[in-house]
């Protein structure tokens, strides 16, 4: 059997990068920057203040206490947005709000909690009762957090919530982006049928599509095609040339890839070699198939059991739909959980257990199977309870309570 990782290197090996768009930053999200992001704009943009008080001389302040406070006038009110800059002499003070401009005469801020009338008291003399410790005290330096050219984020981030919030902030009204991968999802299966159909004998209802087609989604890709095939050669080619006339980077199949007689994706795209077929040392997920289209389109043959369905993805297609956009790193990350139950594990394969982590105890969670059923991968209601993958060593062939378990969130 192949190695995860010798399988894994196999197909990045031959995953594309996609070409780059240039859009504005707020249609970003969910894109992946393929080139730096630079700053457009000095952030903060201009000296202002961090609190609401009074603009001052330090030198005037720098002896004030309760006892022996200093009063100054207020000669001049500053509210945000203000483009007043008002002299100040010494012995005076303009009042201040957080994010206004610091007057050019001033070089510290005083908040009203130093004063002894605050907020109440403001206009007219104030009087400071607490110095400030150190000159530029509640000021903010122009350019502390970031300079016009500096590199705020590296090519390969995601553009989420937080990062359209530096975009905007650094004034990075334009990104290049990579392009949503497409994907086409085709489920294969003479037994299967259309959720929510009547089941005759020997028929169960078609999942893999769903959960298979919000996967990608999840990856950030753009779901083109969402079909169930039977295991007829025929109908098999038809999605293929229907996914390729669609714009498909890569077609993910369900099911067919296995050992048995009636392997439609294996005996309709492996005689060519179109698709190549591995054992991997994983449980569940054991077969393995994928290949190149001459077009460039990506094949991965999936098993048709849905929690194997479902960690293959995870383990192989996602990856790869991350490496075509750029995306750096493309493994999720790992926690290390004590195991809150036993269980059992396949030696010689590595093992993806859908889990769930036990969060009673906020000092110590812990991580157990997400079905009772323990790690079949036919045991489908479980994937519902499942945040995360729990993934044991080949080595381990059973978990015990407390063990360290390498743990893998999805959830």
């Amino acid at each position: 059997m192949r190695t995860v990782e010798e399988h894994l290197a196999g197909i990045l090996a031959r995953t594309p990068r996609l070409p780059a768009v240039r859009l504005p930053s707020a249609d970003a999200e969910g894109r992946t920057l393929a080139e730096d992001a630079r700053a457009r704009l000095d952030v903060p943009a201009f000296e202002n203040s961090a609190m609401d008080g009074f603009a001052v001389r330090f030198a005037d302040v720098a002896s004030a206490t309760a006892s022996a406070p200093v009063t100054l006038r207020v000669v001049a009110d500053v509210p945000a947005g203000s483009g007043l800059d008002p002299a100040l002499r010494p012995g005076e003070a303009a009042r201040i709000m957080t994010g206004s401009a610091l007057p050019t005469d001033a070089d510290t801020v005083v908040p009203f909690e130093s004063t002894s009338g605050g907020l109440a008291d403001s206009l007219g003399d104030v009087r400071v009762e607490r110095a400030p410790t150190a000159e530029g005290q509640h000021v903010r330096r122009r350019g502390e957090d970031a300079r016009s050219g500096d590199v705020v984020l590296p090519a390969g981030t995601r553009v989420g919530p937080f990062v359209l919030g530096t975009l905007a902030s650094t004034g990075i009204l334009e990104v290049a982006a990579a392009r949503r991968p497409r994907v086409a999802i085709v489920s294969t299966g003479t037994e299967l049928a259309p959720a929510g159909a009547p089941l005759a004998r020997g028929m169960i209802p078609e999942s893999n599509s769903g959960v298979l087609a919000a996967l990608a989604r999840e990856a950030d890709a753009e779901v083109v095609l969402r079909t169930s095939v039977p295991d007829d050669s025929d109908a098999l080619r038809t999605a293929v040339a229907d996914a390729a006339a669609r714009g498909a980077d890569a077609i993910v199949f369900s099911g067919g890839v296995s050992a048995g007689a009636y392997e439609v994706v294996k005996n309709t795209l492996g005689p060519g070699g179109e698709m190549a077929f591995s054992s991997v040392a994983m449980q569940p997920g054991k077969p393995q198939g994928f290949g190149v289209l001459a077009g460039g389109i990506l094949l991965f043959g999936l098993p048709g059991n849905p929690v194997s369905a479902a960690v293959s993805f995870e383990v192989f297609v996602r990856p790869a739909l991350l490496a075509m956009q750029g995306r750096t790193p493309v493994g999720r990350p790992i926690l290390r959980l004590p195991a809150g139950v036993p269980w059992r594990s396949a030696e010689g394969r590595r093992q993806y257990l859908p889990a769930a982590i036990d969060r009673t105890d906020p000092e110590r969670w812990t991580v157990r199977p997400a079905s009772a059923g323990g790690s079949g991968s036919h045991l489908a209601s479980g994937l519902g309870r499942a945040e995360a993958y729990a993934v044991v060593p080949a080595e381990v062939d059973a978990v015990a309570p407390g063990d360290l378990v390498d743990v893998m969130l999805v959830g």
